[in-house]
């Protein structure tokens, strides 16, 4: 595996719980919040693993705010991008999910190779921004479920993206 980082953007702890899990099922030791990063914090790194919350309307996490505007410096042709985000299909089943299409928005059409799309059909929730062409842009987390079905998601996504890294 090329080198990889993972960033996440966590108010509760939950996006950071997950950045966790998927850097211990993919051996990644590099996890970062994106709140602690400089542009210059991404040299070095051919594999970049976003990951952000979804909040209020489907928006993402308020720390990538500013970390978008670090990634819109970056130069990702030749880069590998997986993006994760977590929502609550129960209590927002329209913007399930929603702040991965801003930082997927942000990365698409910069030279980057991106992976990790999910079929969207297997969850339970009615409209997702993050959803192009019957596909989450990445690994869609749903809080609501149980953590055998979050765990099996995990598991799932990473051994599909691991030979890609």
């Amino acid at each position: 595996m090329k080198k990889t980082i993972i960033v996440f953007g966590s108010t509760t702890g939950n996006c950071e719980d997950f950045a966790n899990r998927i850097a211990r099922q993919l051996g990644v030791t590099d996890v970062k919040n994106i709140a602690d990063m400089a542009v210059a914090d991404f040299e070095g790194y051919d594999n970049l693993i976003l990951g952000t919350s979804t909040w209020g309307a489907g928006d993402m996490q308020d720390d990538w705010y500013s970390g978008l505007e670090m990634l819109k410096k970056l130069d990702l042709t030749g880069k590998t991008v997986a993006l994760f985000g977590c929502g609550e299909s129960g209590n927002f089943p329209d913007t399930f999910c929603g702040g991965m299409s801003e930082i997927y928005n942000a990365v698409a059409g910069k030279g980057a190779r991106l992976i990790g799309q999910v079929d969207a059909s297997s969850y339970n929730y009615s409209d997702s921004a993050s959803v192009v062409d019957g596909k989450f842009v990445g690994l869609a987390i749903d809080v609501d479920e149980g953590d055998d079905t979050t765990s099996g998601r995990i598991a799932d996504w990473t051994a599909a993206i691991a030979p890609q890294l």
